[in-house]
Protein backbone atom coordinates (compact mmCIF):
# COMPACT_ATOMS: atom_id res chain seq x y z
CA UNK A 1 0.00 0.00 0.00
CA UNK A 2 1.38 3.39 -0.91
CA UNK A 3 0.90 6.36 1.31
CA UNK A 4 0.60 9.88 0.00
CA UNK A 5 2.58 12.53 1.86
CA UNK A 6 1.38 16.12 2.13
CA UNK A 7 0.66 17.58 -1.30
CA UNK A 8 1.95 14.57 -3.19
CA UNK A 9 -0.39 13.60 -6.01
CA UNK A 10 -0.93 10.19 -7.59
CA UNK A 11 0.72 9.33 -10.90
CA UNK A 12 -2.69 9.25 -12.57
CA UNK A 13 -3.50 12.72 -11.33
CA UNK A 14 -0.15 14.04 -12.56
CA UNK A 15 -0.64 12.37 -15.95
CA UNK A 16 -4.07 14.00 -16.23
CA UNK A 17 -2.58 17.42 -15.41
CA UNK A 18 0.19 16.99 -17.97
CA UNK A 19 -2.30 15.90 -20.64
CA UNK A 20 -4.51 18.89 -19.86
CA UNK A 21 -1.54 21.20 -20.38
CA UNK A 22 -0.72 19.52 -23.70
CA UNK A 23 -4.34 19.71 -24.89
CA UNK A 24 -4.47 23.42 -24.02
CA UNK A 25 -1.32 24.15 -26.04
CA UNK A 26 -1.46 24.89 -29.74
CA UNK A 27 1.93 23.29 -30.36
CA UNK A 28 4.22 20.55 -29.04
CA UNK A 29 5.70 21.31 -25.63
CA UNK A 30 9.01 20.46 -24.00
CA UNK A 31 9.06 19.10 -20.45
CA UNK A 32 10.23 22.50 -19.21
CA UNK A 33 7.31 24.25 -20.90
CA UNK A 34 4.85 21.73 -19.45
CA UNK A 35 6.41 22.28 -16.02
CA UNK A 36 5.95 26.05 -16.31
CA UNK A 37 2.31 25.68 -17.40
CA UNK A 38 1.51 23.36 -14.50
CA UNK A 39 3.01 25.80 -11.99
CA UNK A 40 2.88 23.01 -9.40
CA UNK A 41 6.43 23.03 -8.09
CA UNK A 42 7.28 19.78 -9.87
CA UNK A 43 10.84 18.93 -10.76
CA UNK A 44 11.63 18.93 -14.48
CA UNK A 45 12.71 15.30 -14.17
CA UNK A 46 9.28 14.40 -12.74
CA UNK A 47 7.54 16.01 -15.71
CA UNK A 48 9.95 14.25 -18.10
CA UNK A 49 9.19 10.90 -16.44
CA UNK A 50 5.43 11.48 -16.75
CA UNK A 51 5.78 12.46 -20.42
CA UNK A 52 7.94 9.39 -21.10
CA UNK A 53 5.34 7.12 -19.48
CA UNK A 54 2.57 8.73 -21.53
CA UNK A 55 4.64 8.23 -24.68
CA UNK A 56 5.22 4.55 -23.81
CA UNK A 57 1.44 4.15 -23.33
CA UNK A 58 0.85 5.65 -26.78
CA UNK A 59 -1.00 8.67 -25.39
CA UNK A 60 1.51 11.27 -26.61
CA UNK A 61 3.99 11.47 -29.47
CA UNK A 62 7.38 13.05 -29.18
CA UNK A 63 9.67 14.67 -31.70
CA UNK A 64 13.28 15.68 -31.32
CA UNK A 65 13.67 19.35 -30.45
CA UNK A 66 17.21 20.45 -29.77
CA UNK A 67 18.83 18.02 -27.35
CA UNK A 68 15.49 16.88 -25.97
CA UNK A 69 11.95 16.18 -27.07
CA UNK A 70 8.72 18.10 -27.53
CA UNK A 71 5.48 16.26 -26.84
CA UNK A 72 2.03 16.40 -28.35
CA UNK A 73 -1.10 14.37 -27.50
CA UNK A 74 -2.18 11.76 -30.06
CA UNK A 75 -5.89 12.42 -29.39
CA UNK A 76 -8.17 14.87 -27.64
CA UNK A 77 -9.87 13.93 -24.37
CA UNK A 78 -12.78 12.18 -26.10
CA UNK A 79 -10.40 10.26 -28.32
CA UNK A 80 -8.35 9.16 -25.33
CA UNK A 81 -11.42 7.86 -23.51
CA UNK A 82 -12.52 6.01 -26.63
CA UNK A 83 -9.05 4.40 -26.91
CA UNK A 84 -9.29 3.25 -23.29
CA UNK A 85 -12.73 1.76 -23.89
CA UNK A 86 -11.44 -0.11 -26.95
CA UNK A 87 -8.46 -1.39 -24.95
CA UNK A 88 -10.79 -2.73 -22.26
CA UNK A 89 -12.97 -4.42 -24.85
CA UNK A 90 -9.91 -6.07 -26.42
CA UNK A 91 -8.66 -7.16 -22.98
CA UNK A 92 -12.00 -8.90 -22.39
CA UNK A 93 -11.50 -10.99 -25.51
CA UNK A 94 -8.11 -12.08 -24.16
CA UNK A 95 -9.93 -13.55 -21.17
CA UNK A 96 -12.27 -15.49 -23.43
CA UNK A 97 -15.25 -13.24 -22.76
CA UNK A 98 -17.78 -12.78 -25.53
CA UNK A 99 -17.58 -9.30 -27.05
CA UNK A 100 -21.37 -9.19 -27.30
CA UNK A 101 -21.75 -9.92 -23.59
CA UNK A 102 -19.31 -7.17 -22.68
CA UNK A 103 -21.10 -4.63 -24.86
CA UNK A 104 -24.52 -5.76 -23.59
CA UNK A 105 -23.42 -5.25 -19.99
CA UNK A 106 -21.97 -1.86 -20.85
CA UNK A 107 -25.19 -0.71 -22.53
CA UNK A 108 -27.37 -2.07 -19.71
CA UNK A 109 -25.44 0.07 -17.22
CA UNK A 110 -25.86 3.33 -19.18
CA UNK A 111 -27.97 6.13 -17.78
CA UNK A 112 -31.13 6.89 -19.81
CA UNK A 113 -29.46 10.07 -21.10
CA UNK A 114 -26.33 8.22 -22.23
CA UNK A 115 -28.44 5.48 -23.79
CA UNK A 116 -30.32 8.13 -25.78
CA UNK A 117 -27.04 9.66 -27.00
CA UNK A 118 -25.70 6.24 -27.99
CA UNK A 119 -28.93 5.38 -29.82
CA UNK A 120 -28.77 8.68 -31.75
CA UNK A 121 -25.13 8.07 -32.67
CA UNK A 122 -25.88 4.56 -33.90
CA UNK A 123 -28.75 5.96 -35.97
CA UNK A 124 -26.31 8.41 -37.59
CA UNK A 125 -27.54 11.58 -35.91
CA UNK A 126 -24.61 13.94 -36.53
CA UNK A 127 -26.04 16.65 -34.25
CA UNK A 128 -25.33 14.45 -31.23
CA UNK A 129 -21.57 14.58 -31.85
CA UNK A 130 -19.53 17.39 -30.41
Amino acid sequence: MTEQHGDRRSAGELEASVLAALWAADRPLTPGEVRELLNAGLARTTVTTILTRLQEKGVVDRARQGRGYAYTPVADSSGLHARRMHAELERGEDRGEDRGSILARFVSDLSPEDEEILRALLDGDEETRE
